[in-house]
């Protein structure tokens, strides 16, 4: 499993991302120009037993950090395709990926359904 951005990363760890909306070194890993990279990784992983007032607070304070962040949309894609089961990544808390993947799923499924029905009516036809 990758390490997060906010920690310590081999350059090599991600693959660089082409046809990003950004203009940037195609060369460079995303990962390179997180802000998160600047602040303390403690902002966007839970301590152990941390309390629900605080939770919510610090997983903010992350959150304001990634939308200020150049990468972000890359951290968030990142984190749903691998999936990252902890953490601030991308603006999106573990529980909010969470229900970005079942949705995912969903849509996929509904396309799938879609195109088997209408594959039918255009054999029927």
């Amino acid at each position: 499993m990758l390490q997060p951005p906010h920690s310590s990363l081999q350059v090599a760890a991600v693959p660089a991302q082409r046809g990003t909306p950004r203009d940037r070194d195609q060369e460079a890993p995303w990962h390179t120009e997180a802000v998160c990279r600047r602040d303390e990784a403690g902002l966007f992983f839970a301590p152990s037993k941390e309390p629900t007032a605080a939770r919510l607070s610090r997983e903010e304070a992350a959150k304001r950090v990634c939308a200020r962040c150049p990468v972000m949309v890359e951290c968030r894609e990142h984190a749903l395709l691998q999936p990252e089961p902890y953490g601030v990544w991308g603006g999106l808390t573990a529980a909010e990926r969470r229900v970005v993947l079942a949705r995912r799923r969903r849509r996929e499924m509904e396309l799938k359904k879609t195109a088997r029905t209408t594959g039918r009516i255009a054999a029927a036809g």
